[in-house]
């Protein structure tokens, strides 16, 4: 029955054209090569995506389809349905009625699992439909990853064929101590966590040793959450192999090490920059993700306001001058230098950039490391750039007055300089300056631009919807709505984790340093007096401004606004 129920589906999919005679040889070869089922070979081929096999399989058996995404599953059913069943047979319990236990499944040609369940439990099965995907996912969310489970047990299913670390240099060829991040389970664990921080977006991989056990989480959107728990026992093979991949010091335990790494996911080349900090229960590692897609989605992708890109653009394209990006860490201050540096980045230019730590090697660009410890300071970095003749200069940070002096005084001498700062907002950084100790003349001379910017959560587009704001909550704001606004909200979905978030854009205000603010500078004004002239009579938008504008258009939450930005 299972095998004539097979030649049916393929003969439809071949007389609607959905695939060829060829296409389908081709999958039969994949599946006798992998040993896996037909139909993850034509999905894995790319010849028919899973759900439209999946809809195809419930019109032919008349089989109910369900979205496990929506179901809340009786935590009852787990000592009827054990986990070690679940995964064997990739099922999901869902009900129980009397004798009978509904499961959902995704191979419904596979006639042997009824049976089997039917003895395992003892109930008479019914079966619904959902996606392979779908059924995992809802296997990893409603039992976890106990703690009793090893790492090969989790990892048994993994493959490693898409995964190939990507060395910056040869090996140097010392074998160096036996150790168990060699195993291939562990591999396809740090694969696996890395591979999926990436199809989440993840910017950060926090792996934290504790008592009794490692907790991954991941950072998207700015927010830190749980994905899993690996055992006790692993923990030390996981650390040393991302200590191989990043080439540091498996011996040493006791002090910070950082490195990095890159790695070929689906054939997509991504950096990862490794921090290791010794702790009371083991090394904890972050492992940033520096996915150079990112910056190719230049200025105009990073959501700035037409306004405040127009004064941008016109600002870097200055043959010299300096140019600043301020806000607090995390702020994404590096992915607009980036950005702007990667638009500038030609032929005729010779760019060199000074950080700690480089994040994204870019070609075309010389960047150096700054190494504080062996007396390679930004100060003496960027001494060093200057005798290099370049056209474009960044340093990473100006963190003190010997790096201030150096990057205006280089600023005036016929390089355009791009640096970072930490203020709160762009007038600040003006006054910031003057109170490191560099004269204010040469501020007024040297300073072209000021971004200043903050990182806010979007809606997610899949579960918008909109949101009464109670009269409360916006009576106490300065800024009052129009009576019929509208505001949205994200529902929660799968696509968001339930959050009701996705992705992030930038909240920025720009500052043209324009004849009048030098002046005003020259005289001693403060940074609030500052402000109120470029936002009054230059018509500069604020922060603040920008979110409410941002929030008004359906982009991001009014919650998002008042966690971000700051009430003026």
């Amino acid at each position: 029955m299972a095998k004539t129920l097979k030649d049916k589906i393929l003969n439809t999919l071949i007389e609607t054209q959905q695939i060829s005679k060829k296409d389908l040889d081709a999958a039969i070869v994949l599946q006798k090569r992998k040993n896996i089922g037909l139909d993850k070979a034509l999905i894995e081929q790319g010849l028919i995506a899973e759900d439209d096999l999946l809809m195809l399989l419930v019109r032919e058996l008349n089989i109910p389809f369900i979205n496990l995404s929506k179901y809340k599953i009786d935590p009852y059913l787990q000592e009827i349905v054990p986990e070690r069943v679940a995964r064997q047979y990739k099922i999901i319990p869902l009900s129980l009625l009397e004798n009978t236990l509904t499961v959902a499944l995704a191979d419904p040609l596979d006639v042997f699992i009824a049976d089997d369940l039917k003895s395992i439990t003892g109930k008479d099965i019914d079966v619904v439909m959902s996606t392979n995907t779908e059924i995992i996912k809802a296997i990893d969310n409603y039992y976890g990853v106990p703690e009793s489970v090893s790492v090969t047990d989790i990892t048994q299913d993994i493959q490693v064929d898409d995964f190939e670390i990507v060395m910056d240099q040869e090996e140097d060829g010392s074998s160096g101590p036996a150790d168990d991040g060699e195993k291939a389970p562990v591999i396809r664990m740090v694969n696996l966590i890395v591979k999926e921080a990436i199809r989440q977006k993840a910017s950060d991989i926090h792996i934290e040793p504790a008592e009794d056990g490692v907790r991954v989480r991941y950072r998207i959107d700015g927010i830190l959450r749980d994905i899993l728990n690996l055992p006790k026992e692993n923990q030390n093979a996981v650390i040393v192999r991302i200590k191989i991949m990043s080439r540091l010091d498996i011996t040493s335990n006791y002090v910070p090490q950082d490195g990095r790494f890159k790695m070929k996911v689906a054939g997509k080349e991504i950096d990862f920059r490794v921090s290791l900090l010794p702790t009371t229960f083991g090394q904890k590692i972050v492992m940033r993700v520096l996915d150079k897609s990112n910056l190719t989605v230049g200025l105009d992708g990073l959501g700035i306001s037409e306004k405040s890109l127009a004064v941008l653009k016109n600002g870097i394209v200055k043959p010299f001058g300096m140019f600043l990006v301020t806000g607090p860490t995390g702020s994404g201050k590096s992915t607009t230098l980036y950005s702007i540096i990667n638009e500038l980045n030609t032929v005729d230019k010779n760019i060199i950039t000074v950080e700690d730590p480089v994040e994204y090697l870019i070609e075309g660009l010389t960047q150096i490391q700054a190494r504080p410890e062996i007396g390679l300071t930004f100060a003496e970095g960027l001494r060093a750039i200057l005798r290099q003749s370049p056209d474009i200069v960044m340093v990473g940070e100006i963190r003190d007055n010997e790096t201030a002096d150096i990057a205006v005084k280089a600023s005036l001498t016929g390089q355009l300089v791009f640096s970072t700062l930490h203020t709160n907002d762009a007038a600040g950084t003006l006054t910031r300056l003057v109170d490191m100790g560099v004269e204010p003349f040469l501020v007024a001379s040297s300073l072209v631009l000021v971004n200043a910017q903050r990182l806010c959560r979007k809606i997610c587009t899949r579960c918008k919807e909109k949101v009464e704001i109670s009269k409360k909550v916006l009576d106490k704001m300065t800024y009052k709505f129009k009576p019929n606004t509208v505001f949205y909200h994200g529902k929660g979905c799968e696509a968001c984790h339930g959050t009701g978030y996705s992705g992030r854009m930038a909240l920025m205000e720009v500052l043209e340093v324009t004849d009048e603010i030098k002046e005003m500078l020259l005289r001693g004004c403060s940074s609030d007096e500052i402000k109120r002239f470029a936002c009054e009579v230059n018509g500069m938008v604020t922060i603040w401004e920008d979110a409410i504008e941002k929030c008004v258009s359906g982009l991001i939450t009014l919650e998002e606004v008042l966690r971000v930005a700051m009430d003026e």
